[in-house]
């Protein structure tokens, strides 16, 4: 009922800028939010950036300032664009789609994930 795919995970220097886009597909009754998660290698997935429909862009302490999360509602596509980006940013990036069905059902769907890896 419901794909998340993301793309634009890429080796990039340290200070340098990347942007992510993640495309979700399908037919639901309503996307709810949309958002950012990653994880590095020896770490636990966490929160890097979401979003609600009508609602603020939330983030990660450690990359407010840095990261741009932004949605295009129409197209049912979210972006993240990192600039200033470090080392420890390097992570697997999933995307995840919130939703809500046409069975008036709860619907939660990650991506494959994509890396990034910043170098120094």
């Amino acid at each position: 009922q419901l794909l998340v795919e993301e793309s634009g995970g890429c080796l990039v220097q340290a200070g340098g800028s990347l942007r992510l886009s993640c495309a979700a597909s399908g037919i639901v009754f309503s996307m709810d939010a949309m958002g950012w998660y990653r994880q590095a290698p020896g770490k636990r997935r966490e929160l890097v950036a979401d979003i609600r429909s009508g609602g603020s862009p939330n983030y990660v302490e450690s990359v407010r300032g840095r990261f741009t999360i932004s949605r295009d509602n129409a197209k049912n596509m979210v972006y993240l664009q990192m600039n200033s980006l470090k080392p420890e940013d390097t992570a697997v990036y999933y995307c995840r789609a919130e939703a809500t069905g046409w069975s008036h059902q709860y619907l939660e769907v990650w991506g494959q994930g994509t890396l990034v890896t910043v170098s120094s």
